[in-house]
């Protein structure tokens, strides 16, 4: 009977190991483990090789999990029926019931959650072993369970794997949500995620914004604008706005005035210039920014599929996409209102239309979606089916968008009231 109960209490122990290791393994960071095993961590290279077979891996476990708790009952219950008699069943049930619950699954696997790196690295070895040891029974297991999988048209080959950049972002808006990651190192993680799927379109400056000069103008007229300009790369057009004919940088022309003894009639803007670089609005984002590292310039025209000119495109804007909006000292104040959203005391927000549905997005924390249009004005638009007059209102996406005012046929501004009474729904 002593050594029963001795048995019983080791199989107990290699139940808590089992249980223990399967919450553990499974539950340890794989880019913590990865930057382990680069580091020279031989039990992490193990714990990489066992959870990139988690079929064997869990079948291992649960073979040898199951082995033990089934012998520790029937253990149990063949000492407790010598004691009690038929009675003892149902005390071995109780009993084991309580053994198993609290000693071999809740302790271990809270242990193993409190510290999932450490206990793994300290199981690998030996669970190690065990996959080996029943690899046998655990592949005949596995093919066995994909028979039954495809009796029911199920294709266990055909198992849909999260990409790593939705796992990335799953994991940030996860410890954002939990407070761990604050909302602009969240912002900025997108950011970098959501360059893939961005074109140049989403990201250019639209040609109704950009800053630029007829070339045919006098040149004291060229330079004075070039100078009083917050920009050192100014778009260059010959009489057309979309005849753009080059690039001028607010550096060379002040070169040029330096060896003309700073007589601006001596300066010829076209020797100045810089060709332009034409790129299409369909370019990706992270091809665009490979291609400005690539020419080691900041700056490219965008041309629609007819060959217009429809923006400008520039390493900043790409920048910000990541860092959100960037001032410098010839920018407005770093407020809300400098990158046009002025929040109201209604709690509404009023907006300049072509601000894009991103940059409002990460403004204010909302979930706008942007996936068919990229700015307010067309969200409007879309909702209106028509081009709008100001003082209409519209519903959309759980928001109410006033115009307020019209510039020709362009939505100019709008005022947004989140769930209609201050409250966004999303």
């Amino acid at each position: 009977m002593w050594l029963t109960g001795v048995g019983i209490v080791l199989l107990l122990a290699m139940s808590f190991f089992f249980s223990g290791s399967e919450t553990a393994l499974t539950a340890s960071s794989r880019a913590r483990m990865h930057q382990l095993a680069r580091s020279g961590e031989k039990r992490a290279s193990l714990v990489e090789e066992l959870t990139s077979e988690k079929e064997r891996l869990i079948g291992a476990i649960l073979l040898g999990n199951n082995v033990v708790n089934i012998l520790a009952s029937t253990l149990a219950a063949s000492l407790l029926i010598q004691i009690f008699g038929e009675a003892g069943i149902a005390y071995a049930t109780i009993a084991m019931t309580a053994a198993v619950v609290v000693f071999s699954e809740v302790l271990p696997k809270t242990l193993a959650l409190i510290r999932p790196e450490a206990f793994a690295l300290a199981v690998a070895p030996v669970i190690k072993l065990i996959v080996l040891v029943f690899a046998p029974i655990t592949l005949a297991v596995q093919a066995l369970v994909n028979v039954i999988l495809r009796l029911f048209g199920l294709d266990p080959d055909e198992a849909k794997l999260v990409s790593g950049h939705e796992e990335i972002r799953g994991t940030v808006d996860l410890l954002h949500s939990e407070g761990e990651v604050v909302k602009r190192d969240r912002d900025m993680l997108s950011g970098i995620l959501n360059l893939r799927d961005l074109a140049v379109r989403d990201v250019m400056v639209h040609r109704t914004k950009m800053f630029s000069l007829d070339i045919n103008q006098p040149v004291e007229q060229l330079i004075d604008a070039i100078l009083d300009s917050a920009y050192t790369r100014i778009p260059v057009f010959d009489a057309n706005p979309d005849e753009v004919v080059g690039i001028v940088h607010s550096k060379d022309v002040l070169r040029a005035l330096l060896r003309s003894g700073g007589d601006a009639s001596q300066l010829n803007i076209r020797k100045v210039m810089t060709q332009p670089w034409f790129v299409p609005e369909s370019v990706p984002v992270e091809k665009q920014l490979s291609g400005f590292l690539k020419r080691h310039t900041h700056m490219a025209l965008v041309l629609n599929e007819t060959g217009a000119v429809e923006g400008l495109v520039t390493l900043e804007d790409i920048i910000e996409e990541i860092v959100g909006e960037i001032s410098d000292e010839h920018d407005e104040p770093d407020d809300d209102s400098s990158f046009g959203i002025e929040p109201q005391a209604d709690s509404s927000y009023v907006v300049d239309g072509t601000i894009s549905i991103r940059d409002l997005n990460r403004s204010l924390d909302w979930d706008l979606p942007d996936d068919e249009v990229t700015t307010v004005a067309g969200i409007v638009i879309s909702a209106a089916k028509r081009i709008p007059d100001p003082q209409q209102e519209y519903l959309a996406h759980g928001y109410r968008f006033k115009v307020l005012e019209m510039d020709r046929h362009r939505v100019a501004r709008v005022q947004i009231f989140p769930n209609g009474e201050g409250g966004p729904t999303g």
